[in-house]
């Protein structure tokens, strides 16, 4: 069974994780993360690397759960700084209509 991730997915475990955040780190793993921003970050590496390796090596499964692990991070940093999904999707809607090199290029010019 196939299960589209779209913005309503995001923004349900979005909102788990708000809740979860303020909650006892002995208790909640998103709010150990929340408390401790070095370790949030470290993970973020961990997850990214894993995620290049499975990449590199053609490895799908492991693509997969390495993506999901990323995604779960970097949800927890958006909760943790309080940026909301929509904010998100707004600026990667402002996006969608210029090449990815030129809102590279212009990236400097602010």
């Amino acid at each position: 069974m196939k299960t589209k991730i779209d913005e309503q997915i995001i923004g349900e475990l979005f909102t788990t994780l708000t809740e979860r955040k303020n909650s006892s780190i002995h208790k909640s793993y998103t709010s150990y993360l929340n408390k401790n921003p070095e370790i949030l970050a470290k993970k973020i590496v961990e997850e990214s690397s894993e995620l290049i390796i499975d990449f590199i090596k053609k490895n799908k499964e492991g693509v997969i759960k390495e993506s999901s692990d990323l995604l779960y991070h970097l949800l927890v940093i958006w909760t943790s700084i309080g940026i909301e999904p929509e904010e998100i999707w707004n600026e990667l809607s402002s996006r969608k209509s210029i090449s990815g090199l030129q809102e590279k290029k212009n990236r400097g010019k602010k």
